[in-house]
Order: C-alpha cells, then structure tokens, then sequence
C-alpha cells in the first residue's frame, strides 16, 4: 500500500470526488495523477491552493 493517487482511481472514483470535495479538488486530483512527482490524496485534498 503507497497511497499514492493515480488515475484510475481518480476517474473511478470521479463522482465521489465530486461530491465530497468539490469540483476543485477533482481538478487537483487529475493534474496531481498526470503529474510525474507522487503525491497522495490526502495532500492533494489539503493543499492551500
């Protein structure tokens, strides 16, 4: 377990996302999974920006 996002889980999960966190953190969710640095959800979710 690296908890590392990825795609596919971010599209699998797409509504979810959505729903919970907004549309903004979907749009942080796919450009931190087509970024090459690793990051996980929890930093993507928390991030100031």
């Amino acid at each position: 377990m690296r908890g590392v996002i990825t795609g596919k889980d971010v599209f699998r999960h797409s509504l979810t996302i959505v729903r919970l966190y907004g549309a903004r953190c979907y749009l942080r969710c796919l450009r931190a999974s087509l970024s090459s640095k690793p990051s996980t959800f929890l930093e993507v979710v928390f991030a100031n920006g």
